[in-house]
């Protein structure tokens, strides 16, 4: 059972390496929530996470609608001029 050991000033717990695999925190960066029961440790998803591998598999898979292959082929630039 882990408990709370000096670190300098502060204290930190030390988490097996099996929890931390199964809770996928190797390497994160971790965000502490206080609640009625205690603290909950979670890792920081990152915004977008996953959004380009999640577009990839869609791509492949051609399940796109006609209003997605309008979109995904719309010219970047407009050839016409702007008017202000």
């Amino acid at each position: 059972m882990p408990t709370l050991i000096r670190i300098g000033n502060s204290q930190g717990v030390r988490i097996p390496k099996a929890i931390i695999a199964q809770a996928n925190l190797h390497d994160a960066e971790l965000e502490f929530k206080v609640t009625d029961e205690g603290l909950l440790i979670h890792p920081v998803k990152k915004a977008r996470h996953g959004w380009k591998e999640k577009f990839d598999k869609v791509l492949k898979s051609n399940e796109l609608q006609q209003s997605d292959k309008e979109w995904l082929d719309a010219p970047l630039v407009e050839d016409g001029d702007w008017e202000w």
